[in-house]
């Protein structure tokens, strides 16, 4: 399997100096975690390999991007996505900053809709999508990253049906409440992209479950043990913490050169405990508020004057964005009134330093420092809060960590503190700086251990593990699917019979769900199917449903189709009266009509629908996150209920019944099985058919619509695939 890797930045920065070109490694989490991956799959499998897609990081003249092409093939097993500067802006500083990453943040008041920006993020996903297919090779297996991309899991998919795909995000995934302030094209399309990938992975548990409730809350897929049915795909979202390259820090911090680093800057420190703050410039990274803390902190501990000092090392990003200028103004600001309100000429209680370090600087700064201050207001993982315990091998130290950054879930050792209260940072430092020895190492031990066992190497290798279970489970459902060879052998012995039974469900298999049940009214090409497949008099054709008898008569009565009505209490062979299979008792109603009505009246858009037999609770038209609640508990109630009354409580197709026992689509089935067929055909799409399916003989054609566990031989997908099957069997019967 050849990996293709795929994310907005290559590994690799290249530069156009007017004709010039300079190649050099790309800073950043994601290129040096999965880098570092890469390395090791390698080392351990001769035979791997991968392609790295993605932009070069500038914009490259038409007349050097052959020569682009063929360096990065050749030196960086990379593939270059050329993007415009007018594409980029809209694109990457437009919808993917100014859009995505503060919503995605919780921070909505920042995030810009530009009517705009939603065309380019499309264009910049279909030239990723066509890089991608033109490098392909059969048997390749795609890994997708971050927000950027979040629509080419679906155009892949469209273009590569068989396709492994497998998608991560490396930020937060908000809450239902929170997406939905997006417009409603772009909050649909992009669930639609991500539902494309085999895997969509997320860094916490929390964020997985946001967005499985958004995936029902707006497109209104369930999921069962974080699998996504929808159409003929099967997806499944799963929580998948990034590492670091735990042995890398560790065995640094006690090497030669970061040892060097640590004499240059020790003569500068050692009269003072360290606390030091390393972020990129972001408004979500919250150095704002940790800077209050801490002059907050020099307020209340005027004994720790002169003995504490901050190191603030800022990393430039998106200067050239005007609310990230402010931010750094303010930091600015807020460092020299820290620094000119407590400061003395032999004491400087901040040092400022605003540009990126050396691997080597980082890592003799975490060695160095008694305290790291990491106070994200929201954070995807966080990888500078494990990267300084893992630089510890005296194992001593001690981490502060927003109880906001994904890392907090796994790191419960550290000090948790609320990012945006001033106090609980100052309570923290005063509570890290008296922290015994021995506490500090018991604490990092136990982080230690867990970092050094589930490193980045072993996320990566965890993500392709799931992504390829993933692809085994669509596989078994593609093996259900209802395809070709199938329907080859369908009409093979459909054409040489000359007795046959075809039973069809009527909701949700000849028509689609409608949002009232008397809406469900058969279109004119499904009476004119039914009634062809009825004229020609080798076929026995019933219709067995759910539906009261008024109804049925009302829409098919005219046909000389034989009907069963409320899943098998009454039968009508064509050309009889209505038939009574069981007398049932029905003075349990009233009672049970009021436990229904009640619970409609908690549920706006629910309602209650009573037939001769049954009773039945519909609450598709209603929330369906409430309706998933409201249900489980309707259910447990009338269970308990009818627990010594000869009824049964089935859940159906957003509907709850109750009906008699011993009546269901089975009884009904063996009522016309009771005769000798040579070919039988029956396709539901219900819990209900399920009953029938079961009794039907082993050499019976049995589809279940929609991609459920089913006791059908097969599964098809929507009900207009019901009418194509249907009208292939009356072309192959020659049917008039």
């Amino acid at each position: 399997m050849r990996l293709l890797i795929v994310s907005n930045r290559l590994p690799v920065t290249v530069k156009d100096d007017h004709g010039t070109l300079s190649y050099q490694e790309s800073v950043g989490g994601l290129s040096k975690g999965l880098s570092t991956y890469l390395e090791s799959a390698r080392r351990t499998n001769p035979d791997f390999r991968h392609v790295w897609i993605g932009w070069p990081g500038a914009t490259v003249e038409p007349q050097h991007q052959l020569d682009v092409v063929k360096h990065l093939r050749t030196n960086y097993h990379a593939h270059p996505v050329f993007l415009s500067e007018l594409t980029m802006e809209k694109f990457y500083h437009g919808f993917c900053n100014s859009t995505i990453w503060p919503l995605f943040h919780y921070f909505p008041g920042s995030m810009i809709c530009e009517e705009e920006y939603w065309p380019h993020y499309v264009e910049v996903n279909r030239l990723f999508c066509s890089a991608v297919l033109d490098i392909m090779e059969p048997g390749d297996a795609v890994w997708i990253h971050d927000y950027q991309l979040m629509l080419l899991p679906a155009m892949l998919r469209e273009h590569k049906p068989d396709l492994a795909i497998g998608f991560f995000l490396h930020i937060p995934f908000p809450d239902f409440e929170v997406y939905r302030l997006l417009p409603k094209e772009w909050k649909i399309g992009i669930l639609e992209g991500l539902l494309g990938a085999n895997l969509i992975g997320f860094h916490t548990h929390d964020y997985t479950q946001y967005f499985l409730r958004c995936v029902l809350r707006i497109l209104g897929h369930d999921h069962k043990l974080s699998k996504i049915i929808t159409g003929k795909n099967v997806v499944r979202a799963d929580t998948f913490p990034m590492g670091v390259d735990f042995e890398h820090f560790y065995e640094a911090a006690a090497g030669n050169e970061v040892r060097i680093e640590k004499e240059k800057l020790q003569p500068t420190l050692l009269p003072y405990r360290v606390i030091l703050s390393v972020d990129r410039l972001d408004y979500t990274k919250g150095v704002l508020n940790r800077l209050k803390g801490y002059e907050y902190f020099l307020e209340r501990n005027p004994s720790c004057h002169g003995k504490v000092v901050m190191i603030m090392l800022v990393v430039p990003s998106r200067t050239e964005v005007k609310q990230y200028q402010q931010m750094k103004k303010k930091i600015d600001e807020l460092v020299g009134r820290i620094n000119g309100r407590f400061g003395t000429i032999d004491w400087t209680p901040t040092r400022y330093q605003f540009s990126a370090a050396s691997f080597e600087h980082l890592v003799a700064l975490y060695g160095l420092s008694d305290i790291c201050l990491v106070t994200p207001l929201r954070d995807g993982m966080n990888l500078i809060a494990k990267e300084y315990v893992a630089s510890r091998p005296d194992q001593t130290g001690v981490l502060i960590l927003s109880e906001t950054a994904g890392a907090a879930k796994e790191l419960q050792e550290a000090i948790i503190i609320n990012p945006n209260s001033v106090p609980e940072i100052a309570d923290a430092l005063n509570q890290a700086l008296v922290m015994p020895r021995e506490e500090q190492i018991s604490r990092n031990q136990r982080m230690q251990t867990r970092l050094k066992r589930y490193n980045v190497v072993r996320w990566a290798e965890d993500f392709i593990r799931s992504l390829q279970e993933a692809r085994k489970d669509q596989k078994h459902f593609d093996a259900r699917i209802f395809g070709e060879s199938q329907m080859k052998e369908l009409l093979f012995r459909y054409s040489r019979a000359a007795k046959r039974l075809i039973l069809l469900d009527y909701d949700g298999t000849l028509v689609p769900f409608a949002s009232e049940p008397k809406k469900a009214v058969p279109s004119a090409e499904v009476l004119q199917i039914l009634g062809r497949l009825c004229a020609d008099e080798r076929n026995e054709c019933v219709i067995i449903s759910g539906r009261d008898i008024a109804s049925l008569e009302s829409w098919l009565g005219h046909l000389n189709v034989s009907l069963v009505a409320e899943h098998g209490a009454f039968v009508r062979v064509k050309g009889s009266d209505w038939k009574e299979l069981r007398p049932v008792m029905k003075g349990w109603k009233p009672e049970i009509r009021h436990k229904l009505e009640m619970v409609k009246d908690r549920l706006p858009g629910s309602m209650v629908e009573e037939k001769d037999c049954s009773l039945v609770w519909h609450y598709r038209n209603a929330d369906p996150e409430a309706g998933f609640i409201v249900v489980k508990e309707l259910i447990d109630e009338l269970t308990n209920f009818t627990a010594n009354i000869d009824l049964q409580v089935i859940q159906g197709n957003k509907i709850v019944e109750i009906r008699v026992s011993g009546v269901n689509k089975g009884t009904g089935g063996m009522y016309f099985l009771k005769s000798d067929f040579d070919f039988i055909l029956a396709i539901g799409d219900d819990w209900t058919d399920e009953d029938l399916f079961q009794v039907l003989p082993k050499n019976a054609f049995s589809i279940r619509v929609g991609m459920a566990v089913s006791h059908a031989k097969y599964n098809i997908v929507k009900p207009e695939d019901v009418q194509n099957v249907l009208n292939d069997l009356l072309s192959a019967s020659g049917s008039r």
